[in-house]
């Protein structure tokens, strides 16, 4: 008799793992996605909006590093002949954080030097608002995607052991095994936003970086223009 019980459970076994292995096949990646729960939603919106922070700041950083390479060298010229509405007129043109930061240095000549200087910089500040601006977001949502993915697997887990709990009798292994991994859904889903945002704030911080290296050398080059003027 107890051979034969086990032969029983051995087989509903087999056919619980079979039904499990045919299901496995058949779900594709957007019945996974569904199957992780209601905590998938705001995982989906930080998707959306760390795509939309980034590609608005890449076209935003793209543009700002469009200043031409001989921008400084025409203006010195121009300045150095007295053509100073001139140069305003070429910076003008540009609207770039280093032609901004230019025009307001050549709006500035005949004040003191230090003025001069005084309104670079905080013309530079101001450009540099603009460029790391909605990065921090961008930062928060690398953060935050993981720690929801988790949140969700945790509620997923306590619903599984909770209909386990109601369970009468044998618990089914298909009933244990299909809890636990839609459960899981949610941590991979938290990881990939997460990842994909992490990687994104880096390369756009270090873009930043470069822009804000190339405005403090221009801003130097243009003072010592004035200086030697």
């Amino acid at each position: 008799m107890t051979l034969l019980q086990t032969l029983s459970t051995d087989s509903l076994s087999s056919m619980d793992s079979l039904a499990m292995g045919a299901e496995a096949k058949n779900i594709g990646l957007l019945d996974l996605l569904i199957k992780g729960g209601y905590m998938m939603a705001p995982l989906y919106l930080l998707f959306v909006l760390a795509i939309f922070i980034f590609v608005q700041k890449l076209i935003t950083l793209n543009k700002a590093a469009k200043t031409p390479g001989h921008l400084m060298d025409q203006v010195k010229v121009l300045v150095q002949s007295g053509q100073i509405e001139k140069a305003k007129m070429l910076c003008a043109g540009e609207n770039t954080p280093v032609a901004n930061m230019i025009a307001k240095g050549v709006d500035r000549i005949g004040s003191p030097l230090k003025n001069i200087e005084v309104s670079i910089e905080n013309v530079g500040k101001i450009e540099i608002y603009k460029l790391e601006k909605n990065l921090g977001l961008l930062a928060t949502v690398s953060g935050a995607a993981p720690m929801i993915g988790f949140l969700g697997t945790v509620t997923g887990m306590i619903q599984a052991f909770i209909s386990i709990a109601q369970e009468e009798g044998m618990v089914s292994p298909k009933l244990l095994s299909s809890g636990i991994y839609e459960a899981m859904i949610t941590t991979a889903a938290g990881l990939v936003v997460g990842i994909v945002a992490y990687l994104g704030y880096n390369y756009l911080v270090t873009q930043v970086s470069k822009l804000v290296h190339n405005m403090e050398y221009t801003s130097i080059e243009f003072i010592d223009l004035l200086q030697d003027k």
